[in-house]
């Protein structure tokens, strides 16, 4: 499978990439600096741009089977960062014919209905005291992913941490609240979606096993 790569240089994006290389997958890396890419692989092509302003964006998604974004906002992002790369990412999709598209946001962006455990209530209190732009970013950006016509899946997330790889999670209508699960193990889950059509048209939840 040929993967384009979106936030590939960051702490979700390397072990996506890695594992992916791992798995005997080619990967598409699209970076704003290309001298952050750590990947020497003749499986690595390197697409310079930059996912807001659409730069490189079709170059990037052209002749691959799937697309991943774990892009995530950090300091000096715009607000609207995700709303705004994920219209270019998927309108350059639809553009080149690509279907498969699995992003990755935080489990405070609720489906309708579905039950929160108590923890995760106070964490959804917490994030719209503490980081509202985030979260209603995130809510946006799935929004619009929902109405396309694309084979989405929306990975939802805890708290992320790192260097406590298990090779494990739980997935699916799960209660998550002040567990974490690390960079790695989303990884894993991603891979083993677009591998195996795993939750399309979904937004699975996905914490520690």
């Amino acid at each position: 499978m040929k993967i384009a790569v979106f936030g590939a240089t960051g702490r979700t994006g390397r072990p996506v990439c890695e594992q992916a290389l791992e798995r005997g997958h080619e990967i598409v890396v699209h970076a704003r600096s290309p001298d952050r890419v750590q990947f020497t692989d003749d499986r690595v092509t390197v697409v310079e741009g930059d996912a807001y302003t659409g730069d490189g964006v079709r170059d990037a998604v052209e002749s691959v089977d799937a697309v991943v974004s774990v892009l995530g906002q950090g300091d000096g992002s715009p607000d609207d960062l995700l709303t705004v790369a994920g219209e270019q990412i998927t309108d350059a999709m639809t553009e080149r014919g690509v279907l498969r598209f699995v992003t990755l946001v935080g489990a405070g962006v609720r489906e309708d209905g579905e039950s929160v455990s108590l923890g995760g209530k106070m964490m959804g209190v917490l994030l719209k005291l503490l980081a509202r732009d985030v979260l209603e970013d995130a809510e946006t950006h799935v929004e619009s992913v929902r109405e396309t016509d694309l084979e989405w899946t929306v990975v939802r997330v805890p708290r992320l941490s790192e260097g406590d790889r298990t090779g494990a999670y739980r997935a699916g209508e799960i209660n998550l609240g002040f567990d974490a699960i690390d960079r790695a193990d989303v990884a894993r889950f991603i891979l083993d979606c677009l591998e195996d059509d795993r939750n399309v048209r979904e937004m699975p939840k996905v914490g520690p096993a």
